[in-house]
C-alpha cells in the first residue's frame, strides 16, 4: 500500500471562528460526487462552533466549499451548536445526516469535559434528512436515548446494513456534575424505518467494573454483511491507552465475537471497505511514533500486516502526559492531530481525512492511499 496523493481540505484563519478544524469525514454519493463535511470554530471546543460540507467532482483530487449548515441550533429552546456530523446515502439523493449536538447554555462558557467529575456537557444526537445530495435540509429531529447512556456521544456515520436495517453508534458519558464512577458503555440503536424511529441499545463494548472505556467506536459494514467494530481503548486505572480491540458480528450487530488485540495503539479511524474484504484501518499514535499511520488486513479476522503500513502524517512531538482521566479529556482539547476518517472512493483508491496543525490553527488533510 502507498500514498499516491497528499492535499488539504480546508483554509482555516487563525483568529476566526475558521480557525481550527476537526471531525472530518467523507461519503461518495449516487451522482458522481464525493462530499465531505467538517467541524469549524474558533476553538476545538467553543460555542461557534460549525459544520461545514465541502465537495469534490472528481474522485477527490479537488474540493470546493459548500454551504456551511447546522450553525446555532436550538433544541426545546436551548442554544447549542453541533459539533460532529456523519453523512449516509440511503437512497439515490436521500442523505441523512447524524449530528451530535452540545447544550451551550445550561452551563455557560463552561469545557465540553468537566475535569474534576469526568463528566459532560448535556449533549443530544439529532438527525436531519436531504432529497437533493445535501443541498437542503429538513428540520432536525431528536434521536431518544434511554436515560442510562448519560450525555451521548456519536461516534461514527449511520450504517446500512445488509438486511436493510440502519445503524447508529453511541457511547454513554456522565452528566457535567456526576461524581459517581464513570461505567462507561457503547452501543449499537437499530432503525428498520430508515431512521424514523431507533430500537432499544444494544451494548457493544463495556467494561462492567468501570476500569476499561472504549471510546470513538468505528464501525464498518463488509460486502457480506459482516460488521467489524475498532475500540480506542483507555485503562482509567493505570491511566494509559492500551491496543486498539476489534470485535466483529455476523448478524447485524445483535451479537459480537470476542475482542481482538491489534497489537498497535490508540485512535482508529473509520475503517475503509474494499470490494474483496480487504480492510484499511489508519490509526493515531499519539505516545508512541506521535503519528497517523494505516494498514491492510486481507480479511475481517486476520491482523493488520505492518508490511503494508504507511506513514500519512508525522506530528514530530509526543503528546502530553497524564495524571488522570479528568487530565486526558482536558488535554483533548490541546491535541493538535488526530480523528482520521477513511473511505474507499468510487475509483478504487482510499482515502483518508485528518486534522492537523497547532494549539491556534488546525486544518482538515487528505490522504489518498492505493492498495
Amino acid at each position: 500500500m502507498k500514498i499516491i496523493e497528499q492535499g488539504k481540505l480546508t483554509n482555516a484563519v487563525s483568529g476566526t471562528p475558521q480557525s481550527t478544524y476537526t471531525f472530518p469525514n467523507i461519503t461518495p454519493l449516487s451522482n458522481g460526487t464525493v462530499i465531505a463535511s467538517c467541524r469549524s470554530g474558533s476553538a476545538k471546543d467553543c460555542a461557534d462552533e460549525r459544520i461545514e460540507f465541502y465537495r469534490s467532482k472528481d474522485d477527490g483530487h479537488t474540493w470546493e466549499k459548500g454551504t456551511d449548515v447546522f450553525r446555532k441550533v436550538c433544541v426545546n429552546g436551548t442554544a447549542g451548536s453541533v459539533k460532529i456530523c456523519y453523512l449516509t446515502e440511503l437512497d439515490k439523493g436521500h442523505v441523512i445526516a447524524a449530528c451530535m449536538w452540545v447544550d451551550r447554555q445550561t452551563y455557560p462558557d463552561k469545557p465540553l469535559f468537566n475535569a474534576k467529575t469526568e463528566g459532560c456537557l448535556p449533549m443530544k444526537i439529532l438527525v436531519s434528512d436531504s432529497y437533493d445530495y445535501g443541498e437542503t435540509w429538513t428540520p432536525m429531529r431528536i434521536v431518544p436515548i434511554p436515560e442510562e447512556m448519560g450525555p451521548p456521544s456519536l461516534t461514527g456515520p449511520i450504517l446500512k446494513l445488509a438486511n436493510g436495517d440502519l445503524a447508529m453508534s453511541i457511547e454513554s458519558n456522565k452528566h457535567y456534575e456526576d461524581n459517581s464512577k464513570w461505567l462507561q458503555k457503547v452501543v449499537l440503536l437499530h432503525s428498520t424505518d430508515g431512521g424514523k424511529s431507533w430500537n432499544e441499545p444494544i451494548c457493544v463494548s463495556e467494561d462492567l467494573s468501570g476500569r476499561v472505556f472504549y471510546w470513538d467506536l468505528r464501525v464498518g459494514v463488509l460486502p457480506d454483511g459482516r460488521m467489524a467494530a475498532f475500540s480506542w481503548t483507555y485503562d482509567s486505572k493505570a491511566n494509559k491507552y492500551l491496543n486498539i480491540h476489534r470485535r466483529v458480528s455476523s448478524d447485524h450487530g445483535r451479537t459480537w465475537e470476542s475482542m481482538d488485540d491489534l497489537g498497535f495503539s490508540d485512535q482508529p479511524a473509520h475503517p475503509a471497505i474494499l470490494p474483496d474484504g480487504r480492510m484499511v484501518l489508519a490509526w493515531v499514535d499519539r505516545f508512541g511514533s506521535c503519528s497517523i499511520r494505516a494498514r491492510m488486513s486481507p480479511s475481517i479476522h486476520e491482523p493488520f500486516d505492518s508490511d503494508t503500513e504507511v506513514l500519512i502524517y508525522d506530528h514530530g512531538a509526543a503528546a502530553p502526559d497524564t495524571r488522570d482521566t479528568g487530565d486526558l479529556l482536558n488535554d483533548m482539547g490541546i491535541w493538535t492531530f488526530g480523528l482520521p476518517f477513511g473511505q474507499l472512493l468510487p475509483d478504487g483508491d482510499i482515502m483518508v481525512l485528518y486534522y492537523a496543525g497547532t494549539s491556534e490553527l488546525t486544518n482538515i488533510h487528505w490522504a489518498r492511499l492505493r492498495a
